[in-house]
């Protein structure tokens, strides 16, 4: 993973997560670990600190999954995680794959199936992270 250390350069790829979600932590640390084709920069938008794109509110961005690409436009959902994995060794097949016809549309519909049960899959990841650290 790179993270840009200067303050003027532009990351590709800013990915914006939920650093309260312990599924979400534990996914975009997969990610932090893999280098990246492109650079990418991680915000926990879930901390107070966090600064925010314009217009959005982090309501708004704790719902579902967000990045923001070089040019500031904000993607979310499916969208969102192909343009991640089209960065990451490993992963570019699931991209190539959300450019078949139809594809995209069936990953996000697959993806809103899975935020109704977020809640309660956080609880059980909770749960186990909490026994883990016993």
């Amino acid at each position: 993973m790179h993270t840009p250390t200067d303050d003027t350069a532009v990351p590709a790829l800013t990915v914006l997560y939920d650093g309260a979600c312990p599924l979400c932590k534990r996914e975009i640390a997969m990610y932090q670990g893999m280098e990246a084709r492109e650079s990418l920069c991680f915000a926990d938008i879930s901390a107070a600190d966090t600064a925010l794109p314009p217009g959005t509110t982090r309501q708004q961005l704790l719902q579902r999954f967000h990045v923001r690409s070089a040019d500031g436009v904000l993607h979310s959902g499916a969208a969102a995680f192909v343009l991640l994995w089209a960065t990451l060794p490993g992963w570019r097949w699931l991209a190539r794959l959300a450019r078949w016809p139809g594809m995209l549309w069936l990953m996000e519909r697959g993806y809103r199936f899975f935020l109704r049960f977020r809640p309660q899959l956080q609880k059980l990841a909770a749960r186990a992270e909490r026994r883990q650290t016993r």
